[in-house]
């Protein structure tokens, strides 16, 4: 499995030392379907062309964004495309997709699960933050739909829930709050074999709560289990995880 760290222009240098390949988040969408680019350094070469989608105004020339987004790819030998589409799927959007699909050639192209549908070489994304449910199973139902062409997006899980919880929501938590909470708390925490994540429970104001939490240890058991079920890759947030960093990327 081919392990990304996604980092702006600001953080590439310190996520580099661990030498895993970047993902980098330097791209949208603008006015006239125009690929705009942050302050990107020269010399960068190589990884992935990150682009997202927010406040974007609609792709009305979807032709002109693929070849705007494979000039790039050429010009700084990106390996792949990236796409953090956070809105809902739109028409616009899935258009550009699907032909993005079709001209990206040797390039990967990594997209949101929701976004998959009507595509025919792009790989999904599968979070890896799950608060129900058996996050194994999960996995092994999404790879037998896809067929092994799938990549997780490892989210790191820091939720409190409030019991009960039917809608299975719960808040997230800073890594700060969670740091308060557990010198607050002191709680035993306990392993879920399910969720493959951390939890512990306290009682404040007469509410029961539970609280989900990922480690470098519980981090490396998603990839693990993504490996055995045939993930080709997993794309961390750098600033989600670069507090656990040298525990986590070490060989898995």
């Amino acid at each position: 499995m081919q392990v990304y760290l996604a980092v702006t222009p600001g953080q590439a240098q310190a996520a580099a030392k661990y030498r895993r390949p970047l993902a980098h988040v330097a791209y949208r969408i603008g006015e006239g379907s125009v690929l705009l680019r942050q302050n990107l350094l020269l010399q960068t070469q190589g990884g992935l062309l990150s682009v997202s989608d927010r406040k974007a105004p609609v792709i009305d020339d979807p032709e002109a964004l693929c070849a705007a987004v494979l000039r790039e790819c050429g010009r700084r030998n990106y390996q792949g495309i990236l796409l953090d589409f956070e809105e809902p799927p739109r028409p616009d959007r899935q258009t550009f997709i699907r032909r993005l699909d079709e001209v990206a050639g040797r390039r990967a192209l990594y997209l949101p699960e929701r976004y998959a549908e009507g595509t025919k070489n792009a790989v999904p994304l599968i979070c890896a933050a799950v608060s129900g449910g058996n996050f194994t199973e999960r996995l092994r139902e999404a790879a037998g739909q896809r067929g092994g062409r799938l990549a997780l997006d490892m989210e790191r899980l820091r939720m409190d829930f409030r019991l009960p919880a039917p809608t299975g929501q719960g808040e997230p938590l800073s890594a700060a709050a969670l740091s308060r909470l557990m010198e607050q708390e002191a709680p035993a925490v306990f392993f879920s074999q399910d969720l493959c994540a951390r939890y512990f429970t306290y009682t404040r104001d007469g509410e029961c709560h539970f609280v989900l939490f990922d480690d470098a240890e519980t981090l490396r058991q998603k990839l693990r289990t993504g490996t055995a079920l045939g993930f080709s890759a997993a794309f961390f947030m750098w600033p989600e995880v670069q507090d656990i960093a040298d525990g986590l990327f070490q060989p898995f």
